[in-house]
């Protein structure tokens, strides 16, 4: 007898089920949900975008995805007594 049909012999049923189909199976399901969701903020990113130029210039130029709105004015220590 080959030593995998050995192996499968001797291994009980309920040992393959929970230690091994399992784990491999909520990994896999893991990294399907976690791709699908960058898939969706990607394409959240690009619908956000006029234009696919624009994007590609950010991502080559690496700048921060979302700009903040910067302040027009500034308040002194003397404004604010």
């Amino acid at each position: 007898m080959s030593s995998p049909a050995a192996f499968l012999n001797e291994v009980p049923g309920w040992f393959l089920w929970t230690g091994i189909f399992l784990p491999v199976s909520a990994l896999l399901l893991l990294i399907i949900a976690y791709l699908s969701w960058k898939i969706r903020e990607t394409e959240e990113e690009l619908a956000m975008t006029t234009d696919p130029r624009e994007t590609a210039s950010q991502l080559r130029h690496s700048r921060p995805r979302y700009r903040h709105p910067t302040h027009t004015h500034t308040h002194t220590c003397a404004e604010r007594t």
